[in-house]
C-alpha cells in the first residue's frame, strides 16, 4: 500500500514538471520527481502509464480553463502540417492526438516515403528553416532504428516529423508509454477530432 502511496505522489509530481516545464522524456521526469520527493528505491518508480494518467489529472485540474483551447489550436496546426505533406501520408502521433497537448507541445507527425530527401527537399523549396537530426523508433519488442527528424515552426506550433520507410505504414512502431502500437491519426481523423471538439 505504501509502495502504492509513494508511486501516485511520484506520478502527480512528474506530470507537474512535464505540464509546468515541457519535459517530455517520462523516464527522466520521473527520475527528477523521485529526487525532488526524496525517493530512491526504483520499486516506487511509477510505470509510463501512470505518468500519462496523473498528467490528464493534472490538466483537468489545474489547465481547466486554457488546455483545451490550447489542444484544439494544436490539432488545427496538424491540419494545416497534413495538409501540407499530404503526398507523404501524414499520420499524427503523440500529446496533440491523444488530447494532453499544452502550450509546450509540438505537433508531432509521421512522414512515410522512401526517398526521405524529399521532404528535405520541399522544405528547402518552401525556404522553411528547419532542424535535422535523427530519432530511436522501436518497431517491436526486439527492434529498434535510427530515422530522419525533422522540426521547424510554423506560427506558435512547432512541427516534429519522424520520417519514415513507406512499408512502416501498414506497421505502427511501438508506444513509449503502454509500449503497444502507436496510436495514430489520418487526416480524416484529425479533422473528425476537431468536429467533436
Amino acid at each position: 500500500m505504501r509502495i502504492q502511496e509513494t508511486r501516485r505522489r511520484v506520478a502527480l509530481e512528474a506530470a507537474r514538471l512535464i505540464s509546468e516545464t515541457g519535459l517530455r522524456d517520462y523516464r527522466q521526469a520521473k527520475e527528477k520527481a523521485a529526487a525532488r520527493l526524496g525517493i530512491f528505491d526504483e520499486a516506487c518508480l511509477p510505470k509510463n502509464s501512470e505518468i500519462e494518467a496523473a498528467l490528464r489529472e493534472h490538466q483537468r485540474l489545474f489547465r481547466a480553463d486554457d488546455q483545451p483551447r490550447t489542444l484544439r489550436e494544436r490539432r488545427e496546426a496538424a491540419r494545416e502540417a497534413m495538409q501540407f505533406f499530404a503526398r507523404f501520408e501524414p499520420r499524427l502521433v503523440g500529446a496533440v492526438l491523444e488530447g494532453t497537448a499544452d502550450e509546450h507541445s509540438a505537433v508531432c507527425l509521421h512522414l512515410y516515403t522512401d526517398q526521405p530527401n524529399a521532404v528535405i527537399d520541399l522544405l528547402q523549396e518552401r525556404r522553411i528553416a528547419y532542424d535535422e537530426r535523427s530519432r530511436r523508433i522501436r518497431l517491436d519488442r526486439d527492434t529498434a532504428r535510427e530515422y530522419p527528424a525533422l522540426t521547424f515552426n510554423a506560427g506558435d506550433a512547432s512541427i516534429d516529423l519522424t520520417v519514415l520507410p513507406y512499408d512502416l505504414l501498414r506497421q505502427a512502431p511501438l508506444d513509449r508509454v503502454s509500449e503497444k502500437p502507436m496510436r495514430r491519426a489520418t487526416l480524416a481523423m484529425v479533422e473528425a477530432l476537431l468536429d467533436e471538439q
